[in-house]
């Protein structure tokens, strides 16, 4: 009997033979619409069975409808002569042993179907439309004992969805919880331009991914992951918001800003003042379940800096703006005269006061700041290690009662110990008119205003 050849057309473009080629145990591919998804993660299965023998592959989608037309009719095509399917169990059986079984999970119930099943691949088209609980619990079904292959598990994927914030998470974010290992995952970003074929057979659909609203525009065309349905602070952009660390310079003002938490989440966040007015935030601590006299030790330790010639020193920190709500008296021992939050700071070596709680001007100083100054930086940067800054603050929304505000179920901790100190600074707007006058000022080929006779200015 003639041996089975399997035939398969097509070629990867650069970033599908990327993840063609990847042997990490988590591997996510896309970010994007149109980077070719569906193609790649099918070529990878088909390319993993017919390589090992006896190999068992589960390939998913989020709903029946979605999984014959994305992976059913097209591995029929793909496969066809060569692997056996049976339409029964939805699976594909290739000559050598090794199993494709199609499968989907409409609600949280449907993951039972999976329990006690083992499976040495497992592959989630679109992962961000699963939930969190589908994507942890399925994922238990992928183990093995064999010696010639580890398990693996792939991701194809689109910014938003319910499976959004823990993809990201994993992927992007890289924040990482007990018994997960940073170097077992990988991303693998894919866009748009990046599916040569898909440019060249629709060149059209790229306009189309450009003219959606800008929250779409920005995740299924940038491939941004921090863009969201009624985003606040839709200015942000890590491409230039987020800046490598460097060592402060001894002589630039430091301060600090916190928002207080016990059961939520305590934010501190340090800031340099640059000598051109710019600000960096270059450290920060988010934790829960901290005393405030832990907490107050824990920050002057933190309050340590290396500076551009290695030497280690005490941070001179000018001030430290703090929550209101750390003064208030918060029991019937307090109401006798203890201590408050803000009191156990102060006895503890970390003087506070406090901190500015307009919220809306608050919020317009954050967007202010975030503007690009006119020598093409942002006024704030913030340094890639303050990853819970960077994590929540572009996932704030607006208030769907006061347009103007944060609504109140966000993890805002972060954001509001950024807004406490910058709400400590001057405006961007007054900055730049003092730039002006200075430049007037100090520049002989500016006419200086003199005063004329109707009280007005003219210039000579």
């Amino acid at each position: 009997m003639a041996k089975k050849t399997l035939r398969l057309e097509g070629l990867p473009n650069p970033k599908q033979d990327l993840f063609l080629r990847a042997v990490a145990p988590r591997i996510a591919y896309g970010g994007a619409r149109g980077g070719g998804k569906s193609w790649v993660l099918r070529r990878k299965f088909i390319l993993l069975a017919n390589r090992y023998s006896g190999l068992k592959l589960l390939l998913l989608r989020r709903t029946l409808a979605e999984l014959d037309g994305n992976h059913t009719q097209p591995l029929l095509k793909e496969l066809n002569g060569f692997a056996k399917y049976t339409k029964d169990n939805k699976t594909f059986t290739f000559p050598n042993g090794s199993t494709i079984k199609l499968g989907y999970c409409d609600t949280d119930n449907d993951v039972y179907q999976y329990q006690g099943q083992e499976y040495d691949v497992i592959g989630f088209e679109e992962a961000t439309a699963f939930t969190e609980w589908m994507l942890t619990y399925i994922a238990t079904s992928c183990r093995s004992t064999r010696t010639d292959f580890s398990p693996r598990i792939y991701y194809t994927c689109n910014p938003g969805g319910p499976g959004h914030d823990y993809i990201k998470r994993l992927f992007i974010d890289r924040i990482y919880e007990h018994g997960e290992n940073p170097d077992d995952y990988v991303f693998i970003q894919a866009k748009v331009t990046d599916n040569t074929v898909l440019m060249e057979t629709n060149p059209g659909y790229i306009k189309t991914l450009e003219a959606l609203p800008e929250h779409l525009r920005k995740a299924y065309l940038e491939g941004r992951w921090d863009a969201v349905e009624g985003q606040y602070f839709s200015e942000f952009d890590p491409a230039i918001h987020v800046c490598a660390p460097f060592p402060i310079p001894r002589d630039w003002r430091r301060f600090r800003a916190m928002d207080w938490g016990y059961n939520d989440p305590c934010c501190v966040l340090w800031f340099a003042v640059a000598p051109d007015s710019h600000l960096y935030v270059y450290r920060e601590i988010y934790q829960n379940q901290t005393s405030a006299s832990d907490m107050a030790k824990l920050v002057k330790k933190r309050s340590v800096a290396f500076d551009e010639h290695g030497t280690q020193f005490t941070e001179h920190i000018t001030y430290t703006a703090a929550s209101p709500d750390m003064w208030q008296k918060r029991g019937l021992r307090d109401a006798m005269g203890g201590e408050t939050v803000a009191d156990t700071f102060i006895a503890n070596g970390v003087p506070i006061v406090k901190a500015d709680n307009d919220r809306l001007n608050g919020w317009m100083r954050v967007r202010e700041n975030l503007q690009v100054a006119p020598d093409g930086r942002p006024f704030v940067q913030i340094f890639s290690t303050c990853r819970d800054l960077i994590r929540t603050l572009p996932l704030l929304t607006y208030d769907k009662h006061d347009h103007e505000d944060v609504a109140d179920n966000c993890e805002d901790h972060a954001p509001e110990a950024f807004r406490y100190g910058l709400m400590t600074r001057p405006s961007p707007a007054k900055r730049k008119e003092v730039e002006k006058k200075r430049l007037i000022a100090i520049d002989p080929l500016t006419p200086l205003p003199r005063k004329n006779n109707e009280g007005g200015f003219f210039y000579a």
